[in-house]
């Protein structure tokens, strides 16, 4: 937000609040000061800044100074909302993504200052209570975008094509590491220095680091070929893309901007569209879905078909999910901890529906019936080191929700979380089974797959004699409580039971 912008929106503010204590109407303000109502309209919600000389008469006639009017100064009313303009907060709210003006936000919250300032510091001191970061809500937000676009990109997607045919990429089968690597260098000047974090111990678990000044990528010695292959693909998405603010380390240390992380994640999507030619994935994962019965090592060998990673592989899905119209799917990512055996969800994306309740941010013990925790359980039998680095582990399940009933049909890989150490990772699809889900995916029935209920959390989750608890139901314990207590001053104060 600019100066002046802020400067307009803070006069705005300040006239239509003296105008409001007087109890006066826009044409009551006009015929005092002489300037048009639709003129003072615009003034209150900050589109327009009047001269010197109206100021001095809107002044006047609203008992206050010029120099106040004019004034950053904010009253008290509108203390709370004063810190939020200048902390230029609104201005990195990504609320063009979703179609909404800033206007429109200033607007609402002048309507009924009290409250909205009441709501405002409540979230702040939310945030203060729990340690939300700033990347945090830039993550939701990005999150938010994805599940309202489908998680699809129309332009990337055509982006990504024209420039692998501009550059003759195979329609079918794994982009080489020479051909990216040659491409960095030739069109876009760039020195790939494979092992270029070997020198930086605090950095082993940074993926690369992209130099600007010298225009070199050093990668991690340490990762794959799939890994590999792909932060070339990513860079070459800030190049194609013209994405120029952006983070220069593969984990965000210290986030700038939301821009940053969009443009990360574009960067990303591009690398995924170039690596795995849509139309042909499309035809490979159809057949795939034909299948009568469950065949994991179809879906492996696409995997090496492509060279792709489980995350990589997963997120191409995407493609799939608009070709073949499927609704209410969700990806999630599970993060075993080796040291404490706690499993965290660090990414889910639900495409067209939430489930209840939401899975992301909820600081539990996530359900070990789902298949991800499973393997990752298996996996950390295997033993660590560079023999296991490519190891994947695949399983399949048909999840029934306890709380809805809705069924899933989830797929899950698991692979160690190398080079980052001391944990394991797991990607899942769902899938929910509708009639005309079980037409398209054939082996939805096959009897060896297993039926399980699963729920979110532990803490959520009402199975008496689940094996698997690693928590107490201490949400429904609680629940309950509360329940009993209101159903006894109810019936103290005379008042009938309160309903469930």
């Amino acid at each position: 937000m600019t100066t002046t912008h802020l400067q307009r929106i803070i006069l705005g503010l300040k006239v239509r609040q003296f105008r409001q204590e007087l109890g006066w109407s826009f044409e009551d303000l006009s015929r005092k000061t002489g300037i048009s109502v639709s003129y003072l309209n615009e003034i209150e919600k900050g589109k327009k800044y009047p001269k010197n000389e109206n100021r001095e008469i809107l002044a006047s006639a609203l008992g206050t100074s010029e120099s106040f009017l004019s004034s950053p100064e904010l009253t008290r009313q509108f203390a709370p909302l004063g810190e939020l303009l200048k902390s230029n907060f609104l201005s990195e709210l990504p609320l063009d993504l979703f179609g909404i003006e800033i206007q429109r936000i200033i607007e609402i919250i002048a309507r009924d200052p009290d409250r909205v300032n009441a709501f405002i510091s409540a979230l702040l001191e939310i945030a203060r209570v729990h340690s939300l970061r700033e990347e945090n809500f830039y993550f939701s937000a990005l999150r938010a975008y994805q599940e309202l676009r489908s998680n699809y990109f129309e332009e990337i997607e055509e982006a990504a094509a024209r420039f692998a045919a501009s550059i003759g990429l195979p329609g079918e089968g794994a982009v080489q590491y020479s051909v990216l690597e040659s491409l960095l260098q030739k069109k876009y000047g760039y020195e790939v220095i494979p092992d270029g974090l070997s020198d930086y111990p605090d950095l082993h678990e940074i993926r690369s680091v992209f130099n600007p000044v010298r225009k070199q990528l050093l990668l991690n010695g340490r990762l794959n070929e799939r890994q590999q292959i792909f932060h070339l693909a990513k860079e070459l998405g800030f190049q194609v893309l013209g994405l120029k603010e952006r983070p220069l380390a593969s984990s965000f240390t210290r986030i700038s901007s939301f821009e940053s992380v969009l443009n990360n994640y574009k960067a990303a999507y591009f690398a995924v569209a170039l690596l795995i030619n849509k139309d042909s994935f499309i035809h490979d994962i159809g057949a795939f879905f034909s299948l009568e019965k469950w065949d994991s090592q179809v879906l492996l060998g696409l995997m090496e078909k492509y060279q792709a990673s489980p995350e990589v592989f997963f997120q191409r899905f995407n493609a799939v999910i608009k070709h073949f119209d499927l609704e209410r799917v969700f990806f999630m990512r599970f993060i075993h901890h080796l040291d404490s055996d706690k499993f965290e969800v660090d990414k889910e994306l639900q495409i067209n529906r939430k489930q209840q309740p939401h899975a992301a941010g909820l600081y539990e013990h996530y359900c070990r019936r789902w298949v991800s925790p499973y393997l990752l359980r298996q996996l950390k039998k295997y033993p660590t080191g560079s023999a296991s680095r490519n190891v994947i582990l695949h399983g399949i399940q048909r999840a029934v929700f306890l709380s809805s009933g809705e069924e899933y049909l989830c797929i899950a890989l698991a692979k160690p979380g190398y080079p980052t150490a001391g944990r394991n990772v797991s990607v899942s699809l769902g899938v929910r089974l509708d009639e005309r889900v079980k037409g398209l995916i054939r082996f939805w029935n096959d009897p060896e797959i297993q039926n399980i209920t699963v729920n979110f959390t532990c803490e959520r989750c009402s199975v008496d004699d689940c094996m698997e608890r690693a928590a107490p139901p201490t949400y429904l314990i609680n629940r309950e409580k509360r329940h009993k207590l209101e159903e006894i001053i109810a019936q103290l104060s005379g008042q009938d039971k309160i309903p469930r």
